[in-house]
């Protein structure tokens, strides 16, 4: 997604609500972690087997591919190590996201994969230890991206959304609109679909979780039209959903609900100061409020978050620093 800018009114609006809601968060640290490749970005994290998991995809532009898939480590987040790479001959490898499975043995990597002709289609590969993987297996139909992957804990089944550019022509050029689709399945080989998420305006990444109480929500970015995200809240069996739009525009949106009960949400966004930047957000069912904008600027975004010791960390690009895109950590205080 390409940023787009916001409509004066809308600008200033976040601009004054950004410096009270940053008193409620402190960024403790920020270091960057890897620049090595021409672009690296696309970013997710999660902690297995007492480690830290990064993973981003690097290429020659956050476009052009081929891309590759590189893991990176580490204990507590202070220093990170570079841990393996995965690729596929002749594809793009896109927006590698992991999960933890249910028995908490496995890790488990989804991406999508893109040819040379335009073709996409999602893949994953699992691992026992993180270091050894599994060949890439393809999911879903041709054109169906599964962007991100969650466990749901009531019944331990996995659950993604999946958006298609060409629903109807099968590709390669995009059509108007784009299908979005709920899918599930009992251990992330084999999915069914589960719901049809009824979101106009062009809709793309879309991350699902599930709360405590048992709902899911759905933070929904979109391409076309105002460009403004949707916030999505559906009750068990997940089939229907009620959408709320968004007053900003997001991009490579995540989300995560904190033992205290408390939703943020993490995006590319625009914050205290001109142009996209990595920002963090309260959030709640009424929708997205800025809380606290990370060191950051230009091609940003696609966060990973973990809760860990107290602390968020946010595993993030940007091209702030030299103009290039690279890798970083962030250690975030929420008060």
């Amino acid at each position: 997604m390409t940023a787009r800018l916001l409509p004066a009114a809308l600008s200033l609006l976040l601009l004054a609500a950004l410096p009270a809601a940053a008193q409620q968060a402190e960024v403790v640290s920020t270091q960057k972690i890897w620049d090595k490749a021409a672009h690296q970005g696309f970013t997710d994290l999660v902690r297995f087997q007492n480690l830290f998991y990064c993973s981003f995809r690097e290429g020659e532009s956050a476009t052009k591919g081929p891309g590759t898939i590189r893991l990176m480590i580490s204990a507590s987040g202070d220093t990170w190590v570079d841990h393996i790479t995965l690729s596929e001959s002749g594809v793009d490898l896109r927006d590698p996201k992991l999960v933890v499975t249910p028995d908490n043995k496995r890790l488990y990597l989804i991406c999508a994969g893109v040819t040379a002709d335009g073709g996409r289609q999602s893949r994953y590969c699992t691992s026992l230890d993180g270091k050894v993987w599994t060949p890439f297996q393809k999911l879903l139909a041709k054109g169906d991206t599964l962007w991100r992957v969650t466990i749901n804990p009531a019944d331990s089944r996995f659950y993604g959304v999946s958006y298609n550019i060409h629903p109807n022509s099968g590709g390669p050029a995009p059509e108007k609109e784009y299908s979005l689709k709920g899918f599930a399945s009992t251990d992330g080989s084999v999915w069914q679909l589960a719901s049809i998420l009824n979101v106009p305006g062009q809709p793309t990444e879309t991350t699902l979780r599930f709360l405590k109480d048992g709902s899911a929500m759905a933070l929904v970015n979109r391409e076309g039209g105002n460009r403004l995200g949707a916030l999505g809240i559906s009750k068990a069996p997940y089939r229907d959903w009620t959408w709320t739009p968004l007053k900003q525009p997001i991009g490579g949106p995540n989300f995560i609900e904190l033992p205290d009960g408390r939703l943020i949400a993490g995006s590319r966004g625009f914050g205290a100061t001109p142009g996209p930047h990595m920002v963090l957000y309260k959030m709640s069912a009424a929708g997205i409020d800025p809380l606290i904008e990370l060191p950051s600027s230009g091609d940003c975004s696609h966060p990973g978050l973990w809760w860990h010791d107290g602390m968020l960390h946010v595993i993030y690009y940007s091209s702030h620093e030299d103009a290039k895109a690279a890798i970083y950590h962030a250690k975030v205080r929420l008060k």
